[in-house]
């Protein structure tokens, strides 16, 4: 029997806990009694513990009275996990750690194995829309954005959500083979191995602001004329300037070149039009500034690792 420790503290995202605990929970219904998970919730403090939903959460033990070894010990997400110091959680999960044979956190839960020193040296993710704010509150962690979980070590990372239910399937595949987790995901309607990763949900460029600069400018009207053909000469004419000084100048500022800029406009411009027309292919082509199905067909799978219409099919 292996022992499963779920952490419980004030606004944690409920389903980010319930998630892989009902990965687990089914499972036992294919195991024999010798080989059943068990799962313990541990508290942050004594007492009823809200969720961000407004849900009351009482965990089966404290944080004192959790001293045993575990077999896998999993921090979830939520506004809790990265508006709140909590010492003393990070003082048990210090000690608590050394006693599990794996760890991990689910969604923003590495927020919390970040303030812990878990994160240093490791290969970790998160939930897209706070991978960039992980790396800055913990540099020395090697943060992966397109991952829907990962594993280094005994540490265990997993994106968004539910991928917290895609990384518990991959536990139960590890310990009981993949005929088990395969029957878990079928009774919750969920596939074993998602197609792409975490870009497919991400977008590949945030919103711009209004043109406050000059390269805003420039990108504001490439926005604007998507579906004409732009090389980094043109782009440079329209910033008066020659190609490889708005080039150097464009990397520095963005992060980017002024072509993957391009590119990735173009991705986010046909992405939207999948998920919310019924174009066809040809035209969003045309839209996005492709020029092709077949261009616009290669990038997807070089940037998203799904073809246009495998993405469309996620939200039809």
């Amino acid at each position: 029997m292996k022992t499963i420790f779920m952490l419980v503290f004030p606004d944690l995202l409920l389903l980010d806990m319930s998630g892989p605990l009902e990965v687990f929970s089914i499972a036992n219904r294919y195991l024999p009694a010798e080989d059943h998970y068990r799962i313990v919730t541990v508290g942050s403090e004594p007492g009823g513990l809200r969720a961000s939903n407004g849900v009351v959460v009482h965990a089966d033990l404290t944080l004192a009275q959790a001293s045993e070894p575990c077999d896998l010990l999993l921090v979830p997400g939520g506004p809790g996990a990265y508006d709140r110091h909590m010492p003393q959680v990070l003082a048990w999960l210090q000690e608590a750690v050394q006693r599990a044979d794996c760890y991990g956190s689910i969604c923003t839960g590495a927020f919390i194995l970040g303030e812990a020193g878990l994160l240093d040296g490791r290969r970790v993710t998160t939930h897209w829309h706070y991978t960039e704010r992980l790396i800055k509150r913990f540099p020395k962690a090697l943060v992966e954005t397109d991952h829907i979980h990962l594993q280094d070590g005994k540490l265990l990372t997993s994106g968004g959500v539910t991928a917290g239910i895609d990384m518990a399937l991959a536990v139960v595949a590890r310990d009981h083979g993949k005929k088990v987790a395969q029957d878990v995901a079928k009774v919750l309607l969920v596939l074993m191995k998602r197609q792409g990763g975490q870009a497919q949900f991400s977008p590949l460029m945030n919103t711009l602001a209004g043109p406050e600069t000059l390269l805003n400018r420039v990108q504001n009207q490439v926005l604007e004329q998507l579906e004409e053909p732009f090389t980094v000469e043109r782009m440079a004419t329209l910033a008066n300037m020659s190609a490889r000084h708005f080039s150097r100048l464009f990397a520095r500022e963005m992060g980017m070149t002024p072509m993957e800029f391009l590119q990735n406009a173009r991705i986010d411009r046909a992405r939207s039009l999948l998920e919310i027309t019924d174009l066809p292919l040809k035209t969003i082509a045309y839209k996005s500034g492709f020029g092709s199905v077949r261009h616009m067909r290669q990038l997807f799978n070089a940037r998203l690792g799904l073809t246009p219409v495998q993405y469309r099919e996620q939200f039809s």
